[in-house]
């Protein structure tokens, strides 16, 4: 009778079991402020086993009670912020393992510590992302392996949630770095495999490679001077900001390319049909730092792929790149004719890739015949049926070059005869017959060029070539001596962090073929005759 009336003395508050005048066994309590209410189990007053803890505003908490405190496993969830929770509890707190799910869509399943995130676990952020490992009062901190969603994956080390110490980004494009970090940036000792083949070994700063490569720098300076038909050489060092050679980089795409000038014309003293001609040039200029543009002029590599003869019996694997429906032919050599002899008293303009000088006066000699003698033929005559009915733009460029310690060559270079109704050269024919020279302009054997301030004393319409007095049996085929441009270009696909290195620029002089009398070049094949 005593516990009816205790209970209904409280029904105000609670409504439940009450053994010796205090609450026990399953009971309904809301609390004073009513804003708490409680169903579930009591023990000697105090919560205890398992309850309902709701709050007015929707939040609630069911599980676990000891003595009165949340304690063991059960479920939490905040009405405010829609967040979710599922797991262990301590003294009222998230404390141990448990899954917490968030509104925004992000998810935590791991070990919490006093609400907490801490110690290993997964999240799955609000973005998709995932990171496992471990973490430090709600930070990632520790060791840890991210997953991005735009396909990075890192794993490596943490501190307070961001990459720090040595760690390991696998990128999506499939390139890699492993390294040092510091502040979410590749800093210190590091190694990048990029996509597009470079590979950077060293230090860095801030994201960046502290000894990578800002420039291209072509080796020999300026001005490169070959003769025509001769073969050349390009070599081509990477630099740091600080002038030194970039050792640590390899695998960077170079292209490398030539172009001729393109001469300005004044719209009110040129004649129209010039400015037709400049017109009907589809191709951009291109500018460069000699203070004039360019338009692309077609250069070719020679290919070693056959073997021709030379009188001496000596043989030498030239093989000439001569296109012929897009593709190249194994078996048609390119040599200079005659002797080189050197001009104007002088020794003659240092050659890029060697002095054909073993090469004077000779023949060639082509594939035996039944009876095991070699058809000959001169070299003159030989680049005359090299060229003839070649297709304007059939010429392959020279192949791509990787850099390799931070330096790259391009062997085996050869301007490649003109396309067809070629207009850049038109262009100068029509200049030398329309527009007058300077008459304090000295003749000379050789095209005068510099880079200096000399070059602006000449004329303003830019003569780019020398005339010719003798004709060439393959003149409209044949590269004209003057001055061109080299240009070598990054192309590495895609670029090394984003970016791609300023292309490095040469003028290449070319200088006429000099060939000896053809008695000399008679007397000399007759003795080589006499040899054999």
């Amino acid at each position: 009778m005593a516990d009816v009336k205790k209970q209904i003395r409280n029904s105000r508050y609670y409504v439940g079991g009450v053994t010796n005048l205090t609450r026990n066994g399953f009971g309904v309590y809301v609390y004073p402020n009513s804003f708490f209410r409680y169903e579930g189990e009591w023990s000697k007053g105090e919560k205890h086993g398992h309850g309902k803890l709701l709050m007015k505003d929707g939040s609630y908490y069911e599980g676990e009670f000891d003595h009165g405190e949340i304690e063991g496993n059960g479920s939490r969830f905040w009405a405010k912020t829609g967040v979710s929770y599922s797991g262990q509890f301590s003294g009222g707190e998230l404390h141990g393992c448990g899954v917490m799910q968030k509104g925004n869509g992000e998810r935590y399943k791991g070990e919490f510590s006093y609400g907490l995130r801490d110690g290993n676990g997964c999240l799955l952020d609000k973005d998709g992302q995932t990171y496992e490992g471990s973490f430090h009062q709600n930070k990632r901190h520790g060791e840890g392996q991210m997953h991005y969603r735009n396909g990075d994956q890192y794993e490596g080390g943490w501190l307070l949630d961001q990459q720090q110490g040595h760690g390991v980004m696998r990128f999506g494009d499939g390139s890699v770095y492993e390294g040092q970090w510091r502040n979410n940036l590749f800093n210190g000792q590091g190694t990048m495999i990029h996509c597009s083949g470079i590979i950077y070994e060293g230090l860095w700063t801030n994201g960046r490679p502290l000894g990578g490569a800002s420039k291209v720098v072509i080796e020999g300076g300026d001005v490169l001077e070959v003769f025509q038909e001769t073969p050349f050489c390009v070599e081509v060092q990477l630099q740091t900001e600080a002038g030194e050679k970039a050792t640590g980089e390899n695998g960077r795409v170079l292209q490398i390319s030539t172009a001729i000038r393109l001469c300005d014309l004044s719209p009110s003293t040129t004649p129209s049909s010039l400015l037709k001609m400049m017109e009907d040039i589809k191709e951009t200029p291109i500018p460069t730092p000699f203070g004039f543009q360019v338009v692309s002029y077609p250069l070719m590599e020679r290919a070693f792929g056959s073997q021709i003869f030379i009188d001496t019996a000596a043989p030498l694997a030239v093989a000439a790149v001569a296109a012929k429906s897009g593709s190249a032919q194994a078996d048609s050599p390119l040599l200079p004719e005659g002797e080189w002899e050197s001009g104007s008293g002088s020794d003659g303009p240092p050659l890029v890739g060697g002095t054909p000088s073993d090469l004077d006066g000779k023949e060639v000699r082509g594939e035996q015949n039944q009876s095991g003698e070699g058809e000959s033929t001169t070299i003159t005559e030989y680049f005359s049926g090299l060229f003839a009915g070649q297709e304007e733009d059939s010429t392959p460029p020279p192949a791509n070059q990787r850099v390799e310690e931070g330096q790259a060559k391009f062997k085996n270079l050869l301007l490649a005869p003109p396309p067809h109704d070629f207009i850049p050269y038109q262009l100068m024919d029509e200049l030398k017959r329309n527009i007058k020279k300077p008459s304090n302009r000295a003749p000379t054997d050789r095209p005068v060029l510099s880079q200096d301030k000399n070059s602006e004393r000449r004329s303003s319409t830019g003569s780019c070539f020398t005339s010719n007095t003798k004709k060439s049996s393959i003149d409209s085929r044949s590269v004209r001596p003057g001055e061109y441009v080299i240009m070598v270009k990054d192309v590495t696909n895609p670029p090394f962090q984003g970016q791609t290195l300023p292309p490095a620029f040469a003028l290449l002089r070319l200088f006429p073929a000099k060939t000896k009398s053809k008695n000399s070049q008679t007397d000399k094949t007759k003795s080589h005759q006499a040899a054999r």
